[in-house]
């Protein structure tokens, strides 16, 4: 995860120096940031409380890189001319901090937190989530409706046309799974920590609340798109409380972020646009092809 932006630009190495020096003995095996990126152990480099810091700090590493290939210096989101950001989950934390809301290590303490509390709300309680295909949100909210039983089963992901992602106990999750042939879906249980965007997250919002009371923010320099509304952000210094109770929201709330996509593709204001997606990984870039043909993603993955 971002070694090669490492190897090829100082200013992606700072990043992790600083993500290294602010997570020195912090995090699972006492291994530092930077060598569970690079070189694993993806059994530990997959747990949250360890992806959620690392994905964070690989992205704006990545950003860091991208500035300096393209010349810019510290005004970067006017020197670069970045127009709106938006990021599905975790990523929402990289997009406000690209838009100057809050410094690196703010929010690298921020999904530091966050990864921690959502693996103590998951370990509390088994749940899991469930991928379902050929879905619409009609169709996923019956599926869960039937499947619930009077446990926690909801719609998590709203992640593009045809894909949406549910969450819940573990048992409501397996009778989902059981059930969403019946309603025309195919059904995959997700690989995850626990049930993200549900009630079961409950408890570690309340932690991350807290947290982010604590936490300096100033106004975006750019339009950033929230995850629960799928509308952009307060753009003001006073619409900082706004901004901390929708990142408290998402982790109970659904992810629309096939919404949030199609909102900024559709905007007359970013017509002629270029749209980027920051390392690690090219999983936006194919979710974005499902939103919208028409708009061409490059993505960053590996510099060059």
């Amino acid at each position: 995860m971002a070694k090669a932006w490492c190897e090829a630009w100082p200013e992606a190495r700072s990043v992790f120096a600083q993500a290294d020096s602010a997570l020195a003995g912090k995090l699972p095996g006492g291994a530092s940031l930077s060598q569970l990126c690079f070189e694993g152990p993806i059994d530990l480099l997959s747990r949250t409380d360890v992806s959620q810091p690392a994905i964070y700090t690989a992205s704006v590493a990545c950003w860091r890189g991208l500035l300096a290939v393209w010349g810019c210096g510290e005004n970067a989101v006017t020197e670069a001319k970045v127009l709106a950001t938006a990021g599905l989950s975790l990523g929402e934390y990289t997009a406000l901090h690209i838009a100057g809301v809050f410094s690196f290590t703010d929010g690298l303490e921020l999904v530091t937190l966050r990864g921690r509390a959502m693996q103590d709300a998951a370990t509390a309680l088994p749940s899991g989530m469930v991928a379902l295909i050929g879905a619409d949100e009609a169709k996923a909210t019956t599926l869960c409706d039937e499947a619930r039983q009077g446990e926690i089963l909801v719609c998590a992901n709203f992640n593009a046309p045809g894909q949406i992602v549910i969450s819940g106990s573990k048992a409501a999750c397996e009778r989902a799974v059981t059930l969403a042939g019946n309603h025309g879906m195919k059904a995959q249980p997700l690989q995850v920590a626990g049930a993200f965007h549900s009630p079961i997250m409950q408890p570690a919002a309340e932690k991350l609340a807290a947290k982010l009371a604590a936490t300096e923010m100033s106004a975006p320099h750019c339009t950033v798109y929230s995850n629960v509304t799928a509308h952009p952000h307060a753009a003001d210094a006073a619409g900082s409380e706004s901004i901390r109770a929708l990142l408290v929201k998402q982790l109970t709330s659904p992810v629309r972020w096939a919404e949030s996509c199609a909102a900024i593709a559709a905007n007359s204001l970013y017509a002629g646009a270029t749209f980027h997606e920051l390392a690690p990984g090219k999983s936006l870039t194919g979710l974005f092809k499902r939103i919208n043909r028409d708009v061409a993603v490059t993505n960053h993955d590996q510099p060059g």
